[in-house]
């Protein structure tokens, strides 16, 4: 199927590793100029390096003059942003019966006001152009809270209401705001969740992830190509009637409808 992503200027927040480097692989496949975005500007700058149009660009998202310089070197390199992909790592692990609210202020700057910032930023110029598509990378505990994981599900369940509300907003101008929600995805961030549960439970990762995978229908992690390839389908001409959508890639692990 011909996406439509070809010319299009894709923005991938956090893409030096993981799923927004999957991402930014899936969108580069389909034709379009991609950001890789991160503060290891380096890295960014291989990973562009392997894209037939990419650029690789430095970006502390809690730096708000990062992120103004970070927008303008695409846009000058690559042109007016059209699909962008809002990203970041996750906070650290912890229960919400001991959570302290100076605790959160780094977490909702990152994973909320840095994302609304980068929003602002280039929603004129989608709207004037009449096509856009904002994704937010979310959290399956946006649906159902994970475990000893509050400053996540906090603040990415706000991050998606904030989606959601933008996205009846701009539907009529002909842009889209959607958001997936990742399950378990092999990447650096499930082998370091893995990791830490272990020693609290005082077992191995490898018994930790054999469980983690029995409590999955499709019996596996996902891949970040796999993720990759939904994001990239939301994030194309051929998505044009869903938006507002929370969209799961879990392997089945969420099991309300």
């Amino acid at each position: 199927m011909e996406l439509g992503l070809q010319g299009k200027v894709a923005f991938v927040v956090g893409s030096t590793s993981g799923l927004g480097l999957g991402i930014a692989e899936a969108l580069s496949n389909e034709g379009a100029s991609v950001a890789v975005a991160g503060r290891r500007g380096d890295l960014a700058r291989t990973h562009a390096g392997r894209m037939p149009s990419a650029v690789g660009v430095e970006l502390d998202l809690t730096d708000a003059a990062s992120r103004t310089a970070a927008i303008d070197q695409v846009v000058s390199t690559l042109g007016p942003i059209d699909v962008l992909v809002l990203n970041s790592g996750g906070p650290p692990a912890g229960q919400a019966s001991v959570l302290q609210s100076h605790q959160m202020k780094s977490t909702i700057e990152a994973l909320l006001m840095a994302q609304i910032d980068l929003v602002q930023a280039v929603l004129p110029t989608m709207r004037a152009h009449g096509w856009g598509r904002i994704l937010g990378i979310g959290s399956r505990g946006v649906n159902q809270p994970i475990p000893n994981l509050a400053q996540s599900n906090i603040a990415r369940s706000a991050l998606a209401a904030y989606l959601k509300t933008l996205a009846g907003e701009v539907a009529q101008d002909g842009v889209t705001v959607n958001m997936i929600l990742p399950g378990r995805i092999a990447s650096e961030r499930a082998i370091s969740l893995d990791a830490g549960q272990a020693k609290r439970e005082g077992t191995t990762p490898d018994d930790v992830r054999e469980r983690s995978q029995k409590s999955i229908p499709a019996g596996r992690y996902g891949t970040a190509e796999e993720f990759g390839s939904v994001a990239a389908f939301l994030s194309s001409a051929r998505a044009s009637y869903v938006t507002g959508a929370q969209i799961r890639v879990d392997g089945g692990l969420i099991s309300s409808m």
